[in-house]
């Protein structure tokens, strides 16, 4: 288990602006409204030759009206649990507040082991206005600033020593897990899911839309093997997306799609397949991504044979784009239909990761030829003369011809669909790039021509 340092503090004193200047890239969403951070928010931190978790957990407001209130400081005392750390972040240009005197009580009574950090210290000259914290009784109070990096150092030096040493090469499993991007609407279900499969309440679940708002790291084991599943925000229609925060949810979202090896996508049956299933689905398909769709709360529709019936017309009429997707009915709440869901996942991850050899290629290539001789464009047959695999993830081929801008799209698909056949690609997407011959001999002709002119 990796040593685990989690931020603690009222909303709004800069948890996740300083969780994303000790990881050194912006991992957490950063706005200046209270309440951003709801989840806790995992990522990996290294410094020297140690590495650990850090845990970006949601603002601690004891007088919260909101209704998440509840539900977020469970999340935060999940945190503190498990942590090796605790680092209380209080607000050093608001100063001392009575909430940061009830969460340092709070940690004192939980005998956790904590470091103060004030932050928004963003000159040498405003550290006198820390030591009012030293109210709190806690060790180590460190000056910071999150904006501007001022005391980091010493704020590392204090989380390095609870860090663990980073393993050998060969001690660890050589791949990584498969990173899963668990997508859908707003209210899909898709924290419900992420909840179930890991086993304990990871993620603030509530039953109004746009309860998550960044896309967050869980990763669980299944069956003796390791997988991260990332909770994506909830995608709306473009239209409604207008503010700052939603746009930003959004973006986030397609980022964990293009971090993510896989997509699932999580459909409510009870609403049924709406246009946006597929604008969503669309992000994964575009970035060459697999696709698994779950009809969540199947549970509540299984009994209504008209409803599974629309339900099966929108996805032949919404989603012939990604007509390969496997299809799984299942009930995040109850855990149904949600076996399968690991053993897919393996077998996307083989098709995914597969390569073939030049050879193999091109008898395939030849095979297809012959079923279907290519159509004559003009006065000029159609020639390809071979073909070779470039990349996987997904699997992607070249075929050089002789008219490549003239070959048509549906003999184009006929090639991919020979390919999938014959390699057993049915899970994932397959791409088919046409080239000329003369692209061959293109970065050789520049190199070349680069050598000349270097000579002169």
């Amino acid at each position: 288990m990796s040593a685990m340092i989690a931020l603690v503090g009222r909303p709004n004193v800069g948890k996740s602006s300083l969780f994303n200047r000790l990881l050194r890239r912006s991992a957490a969403l950063v706005d200046d409204r209270p309440g951003v951070t709801r989840d806790r928010h995992y990522a990996r931190l290294a410094l020297g030759d140690r590495e650990g978790l850090l845990v970006d957990t949601g603002g601690f407001d004891f007088s919260d009206l909101d209704p998440l209130a509840e539900p977020i400081t469970a999340q935060i005392k999940a945190a503190l649990e498990q942590c090796d750390l605790a680092i209380l972040v209080v607000d050093g240009k608001l100063g001392l507040h009575p909430q940061d005197q009830e969460l340092a009580q709070l940690l004192r009574k939980a005998e956790q082991k904590t470091v103060l950090a004030v932050n928004k210290i963003d000159r040498h000259s405003d550290y006198s206005s820390s030591y009012e914290f030293s109210a709190l009784g806690l060790p180590d109070l460190l000056p910071v600033s999150a904006a501007h990096g001022l005391g980091l150092e010493d704020l590392e030096k204090v989380i390095f020593e609870h860090l663990e040493p980073v393993p050998e090469k060969g001690l660890e499993e050589s791949s990584a897990p498969p990173r899963v991007a668990v997508i859908g609407r707003p209210n899909a279900g898709k924290s419900s899911l992420i909840n179930r499969l890991a086993g304990e309440e990871r993620l603030v679940v509530d039953e109004r839309p746009g309860t998550t708002r960044d896309a967050i790291d869980v990763e669980i084991e299944a069956e003796g093997r390791r997988y991260v599943l990332v909770d994506t925000a909830g995608v709306r229609r473009k239209g409604r997306v207008s503010e700052k925060l939603e746009k930003l949810s959004v973006m986030r979202a397609i980022q964990g799609i293009e971090r993510a090896d896989v997509a699932v996508l999580v459909v409510d049956a009870l609403n049924g397949l709406a246009d946006q299933d597929a604008h969503i689905a669309g992000y994964a398909h575009e970035r060459g991504r697999p696709l698994i769709i779950l009809l969540n709360k199947w549970d509540a529709v299984k009994e209504k044979t008209e409803v599974r019936k629309n339900i099966q017309r929108e996805l032949d009429l919404k989603m012939v784009f990604v007509d390969k997707a496997p299809v799984m009915s299942v009930s995040a709440l109850r855990g149904s239909g949600l076996k399968r869901l690991f053993p897919m996942i393996d077998q996307i991850m083989a098709q995914y990761n597969f390569r073939a050899g030049t050879a193999e290629v091109n008898k395939v290539l030849q095979e297809a030829l012959e079923a279907h001789t290519p159509p004559q464009v003009g006065s000029t047959r159609l020639k390809f003369y071979y073909a070779t695999q470039v990349s996987n993830r997904p699997p992607t081929f070249v075929a050089f011809a002789n008219k490549p801008d003239s070959v048509h799209f549906s003999y184009q698909r006929f090639l991919v669909n020979k390919f999938r056949q014959a390699f057993g690609l049915d899970l994932v997407p397959v791409k088919l790039l046409l080239r000329s011959r003369h692209d061959e001999d293109r970065p050789a002709k520049a190199s070349k021509a680069k050598n000349k002119k270097s000579k002169r």
